[in-house]
Formats: structure tokens, C-alpha cells, sequence
């Protein structure tokens, strides 16, 4: 298997993912057997950059751009709250936590965007917005599940959930299987530790 399908991302701590859980089981109790493709909250990561179908000579030199860009940035803290959805809490298509991050995690990802763009892989169109996905709403939704769906997270309340000191940025593979996706670290950059 020469070829991994893969994406770059920042993993959170555990009081966040026990958080998740908490708020993906209300919404899930409260949306029963809706259209919505709910992420466990083990796979849930703050996504920089989707990349897909990575060869093992890109693998290298996608693990040399994260080391050079991490080698860059100081480490930094993220904290995770609030409820949304793209492209709108009235039209969800995708439901999320928000991320509130400081201006390092932009440029992180802009570096990150900017050298994986030059190996070929495409540019996101639109402009980095961090969040945690925690479902997608199918397509096959009628419009009477989708303004459920939205009235649900219309009322539902999520504050702070935690907040993580980003150290590091890894490198994940991702393989389908029957019971879904399962995500492995294949590598981890550092961020610069200061007085290095």
C-alpha cells in the first residue's frame, strides 16, 4: 500500500474530548435518528489541512514541510466552545465546535497551505476558519429534518469545553473501514520551544 490518504492536524487534550462526548451525546438524544452522519469524539481533531491521497515520496516531504513550518511557531493556546454549523445554523450541512485561537494558529496553517500547495495539493478556496466538526448532515436531508436540525442547535447551549496548549502538529493517516474511519498519528512536529 503505497499511497495513504491522510490530512494534518492538532489533537486536543483529554478533558476536551471527554467534553465532546457530552455534547455529542445530547445532541444525539435530542436529534434522534436525524440525517446527521455523527464524528466519535476519539476522531475529532483540529483539522489544518485535508490532503488526501499522499504518496509515500510526498509522505517525506510533507513530514520535512511540517517540521520546517512547526520549527517556526512557538507553542500556543486554543480553547474550544460555542455551537455552529456551515454555512449557517438555518441551512447546517455541517455541525461544529468553535475554536478561538490566537493569530499563530492562522499563520501555522497559511505556511502549511502555502508549501503543501507547491507538492500539488490543492488550495483550500476558502478562507481557514478553526473548528470541530461533530457531524454532517446527509443530502438526502429533507427541508423538515433540516429546520429540525436547526432549531436543535438553535436552542442547544455549548460553552467552554476546555482549552489545549498546542505543542505539536501531526501528520494523520486515515483508512474506511465497515465501521467507519480510523485515524492513526503518523508523525509529529514539535513547535519551536522557546529559548531553542
Amino acid at each position: 500500500m503505497n499511497v495513504i490518504r491522510a490530512f494534518i492536524a492538532i489533537s486536543l487534550s483529554s478533558e476536551i474530548y471527554k467534553n465532546l462526548e457530552k455534547v455529542l451525546g445530547d445532541l444525539r438524544e435530542r436529534l434522534p435518528g436525524s440525517p446527521v452522519r455523527w464524528v466519535p469524539a476519539k476522531n475529532i481533531h483540529l483539522t489544518l489541512k485535508f490532503l488526501g491521497d499522499v504518496s509515500l515520496t510526498n509522505q517525506e516531504l510533507v513530514v520535512k514541510i511540517l517540521q520546517s513550518e512547526a520549527s517556526h511557531h512557538a507553542p500556543f493556546e486554543v480553547s474550544v466552545g460555542d455551537l455552529g454549523a456551515f454555512p449557517s445554523i438555518h441551512r447546517p450541512r455541517v455541525v461544529w465546535v468553535g475554536v478561538k485561537a490566537p493569530p499563530e494558529l492562522q499563520s501555522l496553517q497559511h505556511g502549511i497551505e502555502a508549501e503543501t500547495s507547491r507538492l500539488g495539493y490543492a488550495r483550500e478556496d476558502r478562507e481557514f476558519s478553526p473548528h470541530l466538526t461533530l457531524g454532517r448532515v446527509s443530502r438526502n436531508a429533507t427541508s423538515q429534518d433540516v429546520q429540525r436540525i436547526s432549531e436543535v442547535l438553535s436552542s442547544a447551549k455549548v460553552g467552554y469545553l476546555g482549552a489545549v496548549r498546542v505543542q505539536a502538529v501531526n501528520l494523520y493517516r486515515s483508512d474506511l473501514n465497515p465501521q467507519g474511519a480510523v485515524y492513526t498519528q503518523v508523525f509529529s512536529a514539535p513547535l519551536a520551544q522557546p529559548g531553542h
